[in-house]
């Protein structure tokens, strides 16, 4: 059993939602939180029918139990919540009227917005779930993250490839397939593998269209899908200009390290391969994503690149910080280019994140990080704070 860095600590006073992909846990971590609360499973058959005719019987249910604000323990959970959008009206209208509490369960609120549904017009907080983080598993290892990925079911699997090529079927190539609401499920599936080639790359519209024989605003329609169902996060490029012309188009990243291997076929990676170094970038960039939601700062992510080609992984907070993600074990000058040029234009704390074995700081003011010393400090809020 994992504890998760998520605080729902708010539901005692608030209704919220908790979005997340399938099996990042999100089950669990309400049943675990909540074991007494009255729970609706939409997944279960009979439950999904007998609402779905009827979406008022969860009012009723509740009027039967003369639940209201100042009585009400626990709050009142369904699961799946997208599946039956119409429940929402009813939701909302026990907020406002009985001023009960509820935690709205599901894998994203797109399937909701899709059909004109309510999201309870700002009554309700939004919490999301991410797959595990460094510090909620005990003996972490690299290794394994970097090839099962961070869903808990995959990330202690003898054989995570199975548990992913069942994942990438049941979910994304049908579920999110299903979203695109599209006739062209060939040209969907290419784009999927397409896109998990160019994680965490500067995204080319026209490139990707040509590869899956699609048109570029197609593309686009279909990296908003991603992005609307959690499958994926925009990381926009830092704009603020000095003296460098910048690249402005933004990068794209999927939410789980083992998604992107199964669909880009890489096989196990190895340390010191390239593919170890995409996949350690990849795996610390997710690490801020999620400190950024569970911190409650909900600081922004960007990348810093320039027409020269100087780069910096990660800007967090409009500039605070400046993260350069390298999975070398001994940092040297070349390494350092991009967060110098970046120094040369902006104020900031200045931080490489390594496989150094100890923390160093060279004499114009990088910080130099083993990322365990990096994810130690990040998550103890004294990265940015």
């Amino acid at each position: 059993m994992y504890t998760r860095k998520l605080d729902l600590g708010s539901s005692t006073k608030e209704s919220c939602f908790l979005w997340g992909p399938r099996q990042t846990g999100k089950s669990t971590l309400l049943k675990t939180l909540f074991p007494k609360a009255m729970y609706y499973d939409l997944l279960l058959s009979d439950q999904y029918r007998r609402l779905v005719s009827d979406p008022s019987l969860l009012r009723q249910e509740c009027e039967a139990l003369g639940l209201n604000g100042e009585n009400q323990d626990f709050p009142i959970i369904i699961d799946e919540v997208q599946k039956i959008p119409d429940l929402l009206d009813e939701v909302h209208w026990m907020i406002t009227n009985r001023g009960l509490r509820f935690i709205l369960c599901g894998s994203s609120p797109r399937k909701i917005t899709k059909s004109s549904g309510s999201l309870l017009g700002g009554r309700a907080l939004r919490y999301q779930l991410f797959p595990l983080v460094f510090p909620e598993i005990p003996d972490f290892s690299l290794f394994k993250a970097l090839n099962n990925g961070l869903l808990p079911r995959h990330y202690l699997a003898q054989k995570a490839d199975k548990f992913l090529e069942t994942y990438l079927g049941d979910y994304l190539k049908e579920e999110i397939v299903a979203e695109a609401a599209s006739r062209n499920i060939p040209a969907f599936s290419q784009f999927l593998e397409t896109a998990a080639l160019s994680n965490g790359e500067i995204v080319n519209f026209n490139n990707i269209a040509s590869d899956c024989g699609v048109s570029a605003p197609t593309v686009k329609a279909y990296f908003q899908i991603l992005a609307d169902t959690l499958i994926g996060k925009w990381i926009p490029a830092f704009r603020k200009k000095v003296k460098r012309r910048l690249i402005s188009s933004p990068k794209f990243v999927f939410f789980d390290i083992g998604i992107v291997s199964q669909l880009t076929h890489r096989g196990k990676i190895a340390p010191g391969s390239e593919l170890f170094g995409r996949a350690f970038e990849h795996f610390i960039t997710l690490e801020v994503l999620a400190h950024s939601h569970y911190s409650g700062m909900n600081y922004p992510l960007e990348y810093w690149r320039t027409a020269s080609q100087f780069e910096v992984d990660l800007i967090l907070g409009r500039g605070e910080a400046a993260i350069e993600i390298k999975s070398t074990a001994f940092v040297k000058d070349r390494h350092l280019k991009g967060l110098r040029a970046f120094k040369e234009e902006h104020r900031s704390n200045y931080i490489l994140v390594s496989q150094d074995p100890k923390p160093r700081k060279t004499s114009d003011g990088i910080l130099i990080l083993p990322w365990k010393n990096f994810l130690d400090n990040l998550w103890a809020n004294r990265i940015i704070g």
